[in-house]
């Protein structure tokens, strides 16, 4: 089953003391390339995070987007700057002595100075916080997977149906190929004997000329090889993993086909249908360019 490179993946989480989202979003690339933005105490789990991508995505451009946030009652604790307080304290005492003013210092007094008291986040479990971020990427992963098969299955039916139009172009060509070879002979014929006044025809010299015509302009080792690869093509479509490639390089070999064909011909009605064939082959290559 074909996917598709095209998708996206969110999940969301949250608990009496974690409120999570990530978010996965994916184009076509030729590699697999993985750019996370998240908040920087989570950073020490980027390459965690990146090796969980690429251990179930084998190519696309993936940008990840993940928030965390530590809602916890037991979250957050306020911390006292013993030194500071000290130094605000002795400060405070020397303007007294030296402005001769009453003493009236108080605990409440010093917490309202600058940075006495800081609220902090309590240090979290690596391990604890590993395990629900692993989970939500995961889901978002599966989402992810889901909607590339979704746009993978519509680029197969696409795909199957352009085949089917250049498996008719190929037909018509088989059909088309002793035609021409007939048609040349009689127009050898019919020239020759304009030619000659006495109307007397050597077959032997037409049918060596007619021979060396066919072989020549003869196209049917092309359209053999051009069937085979849309044999394979089409089984290529059944497989899974990562087929991108690989149908890339079968196209290549469809449409060196096609160019030849296009070169040994020798008349109108197949040069047009080279023309059609190279066309369908050129949408085929454009779809491919989505398929992991």
């Amino acid at each position: 089953m074909l996917k598709s490179m095209t998708g996206y993946g969110r999940c969301e989480y949250q608990d009496s003391n974690i409120r999570m989202t990530v978010e996965l979003k994916s184009v076509n690339h030729r590699y697999c390339e993985v750019f996370i933005r998240m908040p920087r105490q989570l950073g020490c789990f980027e390459d965690r995070i990146r090796s969980l991508i690429t251990g179930r995505i084998s190519r696309g451009k993936i940008d990840v987007f993940l928030n965390w946030d530590n809602i916890g009652e037991q979250a957050k604790e306020v911390v006292l700057d013993e030194g500071l307080a000290k130094a605000y304290y002795d400060a405070v005492v020397k303007i007294s002595a030296k402005l001769g003013l009453r003493d009236d210092i108080y605990s409440s007094t010093l917490a309202k100075f600058p940075d006495i008291l800081k609220v902090e986040r309590k240090d979290e479990d690596d391990e604890a916080v590993w395990t629900v971020l692993r989970a939500a990427v995961n889901d978002a992963i599966d989402r992810l997977i889901v909607m590339r098969k979704k746009e993978g299955e519509k680029l197969q039916k696409s795909l199957s149906d352009i085949l089917c139009i250049i498996e008719s172009h190929v037909s018509f060509l088989e059909t088309r190929e002793p035609i021409v070879v007939h048609e040349y002979r009689d127009k050898l014929s019919a020239r020759i004997q304009e030619l000659m006044e006495n109307n007397i025809v050597d077959e032997t010299r037409i049918a060596m000329e007619v021979a060396i015509f066919a072989d020549r302009c003869g196209i049917n080792e092309e359209l053999v090889r051009l069937k085979s690869h849309i044999s394979q093509f089409r089984d290529i479509m059944k497989m899974d993993g990562p087929v991108g490639k690989k149908m890339d390089f079968l196209l290549q070999e469809m449409n060196r086909e096609v160019n030849t064909i296009g070169s040994k011909a020798n008349d109108l009605e197949i040069t047009k249908y080279v023309v059609e064939l190279k066309s369908e082959i050129e949408k085929v290559r454009e779809q491919i360019q989505n398929i992991e």
